[in-house]
């Protein structure tokens, strides 16, 4: 049975859902708790020659997939969090200082982020005046960034946005929507510069 069998299962059983997400999230820190962190190298996939900073905040729960590849590396101070979206990274990549990334997100082999970036599949529903924001729930909306990519400084990349293989994003972009291959992009938001 495979894992969106599994939690489809858990929909119909509500009590069942919330108890064992009780059980694994840290609800006031919106991670998970100290025991199952504990238990992350049996779930997480780090492929051979891989690197993640002792400094790294990895909020990844065994319910979702979280893999980095081959001789990829996760620089200190990032946030990874896959609670909402499974994280995918492919081999030779380099998450820079300071990077978050909120998943559902797949980033391509040979791609380089710059420091404080923030990749979010995640958005905040907030449609309903009659109640709090914090009530609405969430929605996500994938994020994938190709191979060869270079992302540079504070750059922003909204949910479900792609950015296609051998592209460039220019430090302090807010990418709001899809980057073709092979394009340079920059500002706010962002757009093509030139084709490369």
């Amino acid at each position: 049975m495979d894992n969106e069998n599994i939690r489809s299962k858990f929909k119909e059983l509500p009590l069942l859902k919330r108890w064992l997400d009780y059980l694994i999230m840290n609800q006031r820190d919106a991670r998970p708790r100290w025991y199952i962190r504990l238990l992350a190298p049996l779930y997480q996939h780090r492929g051979r020659g891989s690197k993640i900073y002792r400094s790294v905040r990895m909020d990844t729960p065994p319910y979702r997939r979280f893999s980095l590849g081959r001789q990829s590396v996760i620089e200190s101070f990032c946030c990874i969090n896959n609670a909402v979206g499974d994280i995918v990274i492919g081999d030779h990549t380099r998450i820079g200082i300071h990077n978050t990334i909120i998943g559902p997100v797949a980033i391509g082999s040979h791609v380089n982020l710059a420091q404080g970036i923030t990749v979010t599949a995640l958005n905040h529903n907030f449609e309903d005046a009659e109640k709090r924001i914090d009530e609405q729930g969430v929605s996500t909306k994938q994020v994938v960034i190709g191979d060869d990519v270079w992302i540079g400084a504070n750059v922003v990349v909204l949910p479900g946005v792609t950015i296609g293989m051998h592209c460039v994003v220019a430090a302090g972009a807010v990418v709001t929507k899809d980057v073709p291959p092979h394009s340079l992009v920059a500002g706010v938001p962002a757009k093509i510069i030139k084709t490369i």
